[in-house]
């Protein structure tokens, strides 16, 4: 038989050096004189001899056998009686005597259209998750994994895993025209199955990288991905999801559990092991409501090879860390959230990524999800590698894990970490170590445009999912709408306030006098962004000291501060966030590789501080006044705040259209306060209905008896005003009773 194969394709399939392999491979029809044949060729490294099965639909297919014309294992049939290409399968027997038949993959046509190549090179596919990566396909009654992965430099890239011994000349891959992408369909693999993408550089390196699109990684130290199309769970969230959309979150009560997975809780009989996502939802969820938190914020879950990240450098993002199990059960834990009227946020790192060499970093030998520069591409703060926005597929890579997220997982919110470092080219670099936009300035402007970007498709996708920002410098507009300019974020955190209300309550009382400004601060620009108030994990690490142990003088007063600045917190405008541990007055520093001291429960004053987070959520979420105006002064009004030398302030919180105001009160000194008079706005009882300093708190019973009367004495600019009596290192609620 004449072999129909040039040497060099022969070489460039041997070598795997082929862009396109499926132009040598698989059946093809070829011209013999004035007749037409059909050749069929392989490349069966690990095949003694290789045969053509044809599929009848009698059931009975005729066999061709094939000539092995390279010792690598490329084999050839000529066969002249087929005109046309027919359906087959190959049949293999190995040299240790094993018969193996199975269908070619380069039998398939590809599995992308030029239609998802077109939207993905503009940065448009706003389901490219369900294009690229790994995904189960049906082709002709035929099922199987499609495997798909951008790598536009490579030479060549194969699929490799525990299926075909790792070998990269079993899958090779083709290269779909100028898209740079590459794909192949394998038929009869199944889920669960650990692959990577080997990728062979212009230079002829060999990398091994895991999937981008990877839906389930392997558990750390190993780096694989493995094959899960996200199927067989069944959610029980339909009430939740479907009042999602209508849902006025910044008219309502948002009070948010930051979470680390990884130490919120450990099982110390058990070598002191995480908890599993199912757990979680046993013990987690039942917490955070008994707790009476609105929303969790889970730390990132994305997938992350080092646990001292706590999440925020991913090698995987569009994975779940395999710490605590499989996507499904990310999902359960979700759901069960969700069945206890709980949203789920979940931190979100599009700033940098890690330059762990299985993953992203110089991908196809070139950076390519990276800028190649280092004075733009390099983050010098945390060694890692910054992200090319400008890069179409980039954008789209990004874009689709956010929405990934939301839609698959049915994630309530994205927290943007590190917005800061996005926003500005000179983000913690000296002269010389950045590289200006094409105006001369020093903002990132493709960033810019694809944070709008994002926001913007979760807004048309997704109505009543929010889109949070940590951004802690003053740029404008950060929580202004798309149309007006703003960058689109639902809300920012206010780092400015976190850090000036900590530095304050870590005075002691009798240095406050000169620091009352630090307290009141915020307030002068309250009302510039929709403000989500943290008390963060940032804040209780790297030798900050917990919050508890933030606060100064002996141990009853370090309890009594840490009520007063949880009901600061509560009382001012914004919504509110909490970090694990400091709900129960946790005396240590976070650590993340130890749980929280729940061991800390069995004391009365930590007890005490659980109880008073408890009632705060609770008032919160009863009182629209607390809540519902948060971004507009008419929510807020001063009584008195110059009261520096007593350390007092009062305020008021207003609901819409004045429907009902709350009076809070705030002593920031352990002298008890008889006879302070505050003014208000109208006649009539006030109801003490909350007191930092209740001994059911752990305080000292310090109060005003339930009730008090409104004085016909003006004050404080009013008509009418209290005569209170302030317990010390407190806060105190009042509203007036309604005739």
């Amino acid at each position: 038989m004449p072999v129909m194969t040039p040497k060099d394709e022969i070489r460039r399939i041997v070598e795997t050096d082929h862009h396109d392999p499926f132009q040598v491979l698989g059946a093809h029809v070829k011209s013999i004189g004035k007749k037409a044949a059909v050749v069929v060729r392989a490349f069966l490294p690990d095949a003694e001899s290789a045969a053509v099965v044809s599929l009848a639909k009698s059931g009975k297919g005729k066999e061709y056998s094939m000539a092995k014309i390279h010792e690598g294992g490329f084999f050839e049939a000529l066969i002249a009686s087929r005109r046309k290409v027919f359906p087959y399968k190959l049949r293999m027997t190995t040299y240790d005597r094993r018969t193996e038949e199975f269908f070619d993959s380069y039998a398939f046509l590809p599995t992308l259209t030029d239609f998802d190549l077109h939207l993905f090179g503009s940065g448009d596919h706003h389901r490219i998750y369900d294009r690229l990566g790994a995904h189960f396909m049906e082709i002709n009654g035929i099922g199987g994994v499609q495997f798909a992965v951008w790598a536009p430099n490579a030479r060549s890239v194969s699929v490799v895993g525990d299926f075909n011994g790792w070998d990269r000349r079993k899958h090779a891959m083709r290269v779909l025209g100028a898209s740079g992408v590459w794909e192949i369909f394998i038929p009869g693999l199944p889920e669960r199955e650990l692959y990577k993408f080997s990728v062979k550089t212009q230079d002829g390196t060999l990398l091994d990288k895991t999937d981008p699109y990877a839906t389930e990684m392997e558990f750390r130290p190993r780096t694989a991905s493995k094959i899960n199309f996200l199927t067989g769970y069944i959610w029980g969230d339909d009430q939740w999801m479907s009042d999602r959309p209508k849902a006025d979150w910044l008219a309502r009560p948002i009070s948010v559990y930051e979470v680390h997975l990884s130490s919120w809780a450990r099982v110390p009989e058990d070598n002191n092991r995480w908890l599993t996502y199912r757990e979680m939802a046993e013990k987690l969820v039942p917490y955070v409501h008994e707790r009476g938190f609105t929303h969790v914020e889970f730390m990132p879950v994305l997938e992350h090879p080092l646990d001292a990240s706590w999440g925020y450098q991913v090698t995987g993002y569009y994975a779940p860390t395999s710490r605590h199990g499989t996507p499904q059960d990310l999902m359960h834990l979700v759901d069960r959230f969700h069945q206890s009227n709980i949203g789920v946020i979940l931190d979100w790192v599009p700033a940098h990524f890690p330059r762990d060499p299985h993953a992203l970093s110089e991908f196809d030998g070139t950076h390519l999800y990276e800028h190649a520069d280092p004075r733009k591409g390099f983050h010098q703060d945390w060694g890692t590698y910054i992200f090319n926005y400008g890069r179409n597929e980039v954008k789209n890579f990004l874009a689709g894990s956010a929405l990934f997220w939301v839609e698959k997982y049915h994630v309530d919110g994205l927290r943007i970490d590190a917005v800061a470092s996005m926003l500005y080219l000179d983000y913690s670099r000296k002269e010389g170590e950045w590289i200006p936009n094409e105006f001369g300035g020093r903002e990132n402007l493709e960033a810019i445009a694809f944070i709008k970007h994002v926001n913007g498709l979760l807004r048309h996708y997704f109505p009543g999912v929010l889109t949070i920002a940590e951004e802690s410098t003053a740029w404008p507009g950060v929580t202004n709408d798309l149309p007006n300019g703003g960058l689109g974020f639902h809300l920012k955190w206010n780092m400015g306030w976190m850090h000036d209300t900590l530095q304050y309550f870590s005075k002691d009382p009798v240095y406050r006098v000169h620091h009352q400004g630090t307290l009141t601060f915020a307030l002068l620009y309250a009302f510039t962004e929709r403000f989500l108030m943290p008390l963060s994990h940032d804040e209780v690490v790297h030798g900050k000291a917990s919050l508890l142990s933030k606060m100064p003088g002996d141990d009853w007063q370090k309890f009594a501060n840490l009520r007063a600045l949880f009901g600061l917190m509560y009382g001012f405008p914004g919504k509110k966030l909490l970090f694990m541990g400091g709900e129960i007055g946790q005396w240590n520093e976070w650590n993340h590789d130890a749980s929280v001291d729940w061991h800390l429960g069995q004391y009365e004053r930590h007890r005490g501080i659980r109880r008073w987070v408890e009632d705060l959520n609770k008032l919160y979420q009863n009182e629209k006044a607390l809540h519902e105006v948060d971004f507009h002064f008419s929510g807020f009004e001063w009584i008195d705040f110059s009261d520096a030398a007593s350390s007092v302030v009062s305020f008021i919180r207003r609901s819409a259209h004045n429907r009902s105001w709350i009076v809070i009160v705030s002593n920031f000194t352990p002298v008890p306060r008889h006879g302070y008079r505050v003014g208000v706005p109208e006649a009539g009882d006030y109801n003490e209905i909350l007191n930092s300093d209740s001994s059911y708190y752990g305080g000292s019973n310090v109060g005003n008896a339930g009730t008090i009367p409104a004085d016909s004495v003006g004050h404080h600019g009013r008509g009418y005003s209290l005569n209170l009596t302030l317990p010390p290192l407190s806060i105190v609620f009042l509203k007036r009773k309604q005739s």
